[in-house]
């Protein structure tokens, strides 16, 4: 089992699929921290723990039952022409959860809403947003893991890599949730990722394939003409002042 630790092959093959596994958590950090955001302070942080825990369960319960995972790409209906399988499905209902979720936070952060309310019945928001972060944990825990697989033999690798992943993102969260908190223009460009993340789902799943450097490009472009427009509005205030 731990043959691949005298292995440097094993050990860049560890180290990129970490880096891999971070960068495809970031979409599970933005939309974790949004949903996170609605619930009152005193309970964000244990909303932050639960969502990252269940993320890391969800990821080790997907890798160990590979098998499955795997025999879900066999096609069982052909509505169309389409081949569907299993894993198609899932891709399709996760890219369409994640459209609906992130039009519907997008409307609510254009028009606004009524914040107390939500404040007040803060203990059953709480349910309700650690059900979404479950749901849209497992929506990219099959991203992740059939990456894993695609990259790395050794089931072992894949567990550690995932775990460590976690481990990052834990330490994370909560710097990318206050920074998106603190400036709306991010949230919704961040919402915005969702969107085009939903979409991209949705078209794998009718095995439409979309390179993902060209989504991460467009996303890493966007980021930096905001953090270049919120760096101008800093400036533009000092000045004011």
């Amino acid at each position: 089992m731990f043959e691949w630790i005298a292995s440097p092959e094993a050990w860049v093959a560890l180290a990129t699929l970490t880096a891999l596994e971070i960068v495809l958590g970031i979409d599970n950090i933005i939309f974790l921290s949004i949903l996170v955001g609605r619930l009152p302070e005193h309970q964000r942080a244990l909303g932050r723990t639960l969502g990252l825990g269940f993320a890391m369960l969800t990821r080790l319960g997907l890798l160990f039952s590979l098998t499955w995972v795997m025999s879900l790409t066999h096609p069982f209906i052909s509505p169309f022409g389409y081949d569907i399988s299993g894993r198609d499905i899932i891709l399709i209902g996760g890219g369409l959860f994640l459209l609906y979720k992130a039009t519907v936070e997008i409307h609510q952060s254009v028009e606004g809403g009524d914040e107390a309310a939500e404040l007040k019945t803060g203990s059953s928001n709480f349910f309700v947003v650690i059900l979404q972060i479950a749901i849209l944990d497992i929506v990219f825990s099959l991203d992740s893991v059939i990456t894993a697989v695609g990259l790395v033999s050794q089931i072992t690798l894949m567990a550690i890599a995932i775990v460590i992943a976690v481990g990052v993102m834990m330490f994370a969260a909560r710097s990318i949730g206050e920074f998106v908190e603190n400036h709306p223009t991010v949230k919704v460009l961040a919402l915005s990722f969702l969107v085009v993340v939903g979409v991209t789902l949705v078209m794998e799943g009718f095995d439409v394939h979309v390179p993902k450097g060209y989504i991460y490009f467009a996303m890493a472009f966007s980021l930096g003409v905001e953090m270049i427009n919120i760096r101008m509005r800093k400036k533009l205030a000092a000045k004011s002042e």
